[in-house]
């Protein structure tokens, strides 16, 4: 690739060709780069059941979310370990160390044998390989937002970094993809297979048949993973043939360079107030809402509406596709308007709509489901009964009364109200005007540690049946199921797309514009590190964090909307502190004037 002249002062002109090619370049190899992130996502609820059965069924998910989440929490020690890199060795060399680490910890995922063969190891090297993935990610994005802005004409910057805010929607939608055709295949190909307990006996459903498993479920779902190898070589042979970024060899030429760039950026008040402003009044709300609208949505159809994994992640493939050309449509428009602008009034109406758009969303992929939630039940405890069931290092057993009725409510997406009764001696389900005393594990012994926990679960399911709950996803007919890619066309499911693109256009308000507000917040010669650092904080503790914190709230509340709180608090806190405190009009900005603030 021949080598780019780049007058630093001179933005306005249109992009060149090889400019394009090295933008387009890099897009590509960062979409491989989400690919392999995105996949343990979109796999969360299958891959938890492979590598936390040790867990009770009720808390598996939240360990399996957390898992997911430890992604996101290494990512700014990712910022910072390859931000140093980047300004040390180059950007090339950067990406090409950041796609080896991504695409090898994926492949590894794919051969890593689950819990019943090693035991307590597998679940700690899936959220090491997690851990490696997230720190490349770090890595990662600050490089491919600067690579970008600093090629882009000044009048340009929100739309073409725009295309790198697509790759990761892209990425996702590539992963959703691939599961889904591979999941089509092999359980049309494959029967599905009896679950077994530890005993080797036949695990059996409440109305007596046996619990099968299908085939992706139990192994094809290691295929997506195992086949990143092949777009690992094609980024690595794309981003090989990429220059090193002008903008990076013109200050070392010029010996410009930062010698100390993490000090320069965090160590003064200058520069440092920039972080916290861009961290809390811009990216912790496009975080929660990026998540919410993307991976919250997918978990939510699978785990509390019970729309089956295929049908769910065809919803949101679909609302992928026709929401992705927002990212382009407000990157523009950011330039035009501005970008605080646009990602507070994606926050803002997050905030006031979210509450009502996932109950939407329950009541038209699954009526049936909606209208029993509706029934009052109640959990009535004595004080000090129940736990806060959220226990991310495994040390602690729900086995009291009120955590038993809580979690096997939880199971059936029950609405349910908690209820103190000091006079309690163990906790009580009511449902409708059925009335079930529940049991303490701890003080069950003999044939009655078997026979109780099921006769629990038997009278539960069977009065929530009477009262309008479906008893199975099986022989409910009401709950959307899509029989292919393309069987979307009838009223309920075109809903369910529509009320889902809704949340990726409220995804693609807030993300569009914010690689260029961030690059235009630091100067030249601190612009990886002081980026790079708020903005994997933001995304990765509060929204990689935003999944699992919702679904443990609304465990604990009782209700399945309640977890909903998290992502519409934060994004209300970004909008005030984001319009008293961020600077507007960024967008006129020289980014190339070391004194631009």
């Amino acid at each position: 690739m021949a080598a780019i002249e780049m007058n630093a002062r001179d933005r306005s002109r249109p992009m060149t060709a090889e400019e394009k090619k090295v933008i387009m370049a890099s897009s590509a190899g960062t979409i491989f780069e989400w690919y392999d992130f995105y996949l343990y996502g979109s796999l969360a609820a299958i891959i938890g059941a492979q590598y936390f059965t040790a867990f009770p069924e009720a808390t598996r998910n939240v360990f399996a979310l957390l898992a997911f989440a430890a992604g996101f929490i290494v990512r700014p020690f990712g910022a910072l370990v390859f931000g140093a890199l980047g300004d040390l060795v180059g950007r090339k060399y950067t990406f090409l160390m950041t796609i080896l680490i991504m695409g090898l910890s994926t492949f590894l995922v794919g051969l890593l044998p689950g819990y019943n063969s090693w035991g307590a190891a597998a679940p700690i090297i899936l959220i090491v390989l997690r851990m490696l993935q997230g720190l490349a990610l770090g890595g990662e994005y600050g490089g491919a937002a600067v690579y970008v802005a600093e090629h882009a004409p000044s009048n340009q910057r929100g739309y073409f970094t725009a295309f790198i805010q697509t790759t990761a929607t892209l990425g996702l939608l590539l992963s959703l993809v691939v599961i889904l055709a591979v999941q089509s295949y092999v359980n049309a190909n494959w029967a599905p297979t009896a679950v077994l307990d530890a005993a080797g006996a036949a695990i059996m459903n409440p109305d007596g048949t046996p619990r099968m498993i299908k085939a992706f479920d139990l192994w094809g779902w290691r295929i997506p993973f195992l086949g990143s190898i092949v777009l690992l070589l094609i980024s690595l042979y794309i981003r090989m043939q990429m220059n090193e970024s002008p903008a990076f060899k013109k200050m070392k030429e010029e010996g410009a360079a930062s010698k100390a760039p993490l000090r320069e950026a965090f160590g003064t008040w200058k520069n440092g107030k920039f972080a916290l402003i861009a961290l809390f009044g811009l990216v912790a709300g496009q975080a929660v809402v990026w998540y919410s609208g993307q991976f919250y949505a997918l978990f939510f159809l699978q785990n509390v509406i019970k729309v089956d994994s295929f049908t769910a992640n065809v919803m949101v493939a679909w609302s992928l596709i026709l929401g992705t050309g927002g990212f382009l449509f407000f990157g523009s428009l950011s330039d035009k308007i501005g970008r605080k602008p646009i990602i507070l009034a994606g926050c803002l109406i997050a905030a006031l709509t979210y509450k009502f758009v996932f109950p939407m969303l329950t009541q038209v992929a699954n009526p049936a489901l909606h209208a029993a939630q509706q029934t009052i039940v109640t959990v009535t405890a004595a004080p000090g009964d129940c736990s806060f069931q959220f226990n991310p290092v495994g040390t602690a057993k729900f086995t009291s009364s009120c955590d038993i009725a809580k979690s096997t409510l939880a199971r059936s997406s029950v609405n349910y109200t908690s209820v103190q009764d000091p006079a309690a001696t163990v906790a009580q389900v009511k449902i409708g005007d059925t009335v079930i005393p529940s049991y303490d594990a701890t003080k069950l012994a003999g044939d009655a540690a078997k026979t109780a926990p099921a006769a629990f679960t038997k009278s539960v399911n069977d009065a929530l049946t009477a009262a309008g709950y479906p008893a199975s996803a099986d022989k409910n007919t009401t709950v959307i199921k899509a029989a292919h890619f393309f069987d979307i066309f009838s009223g309920q499911k075109i809903t369910v797309v529509l009320i889902l693109t809704y949340l990726i256009i409220l995804v693609t308000m807030v993300y569009a514009p914010i690689a260029a507000m961030l690059v235009e917040l630091f100067p030249t010669r601190i612009r990886y590190s002081g980026l790079s650092l708020p903005y994997h904080i933001g995304n990765g503790w509060f929204g990689g964090l935003m999944p699992a914190t919702a679904f443990a709230i609304s465990a604990q509340t009782g209700n399945v909307y309640g977890g909903l709180w998290y992502p519409i608090i934060i994004a209300g806190a970004t909008v005030v502190i984001g319009a008293l405190l961020v600077p507007g009009n960024t967008h006129k900005k020289d980014i190339f004037a070391d004194d631009a603030q």
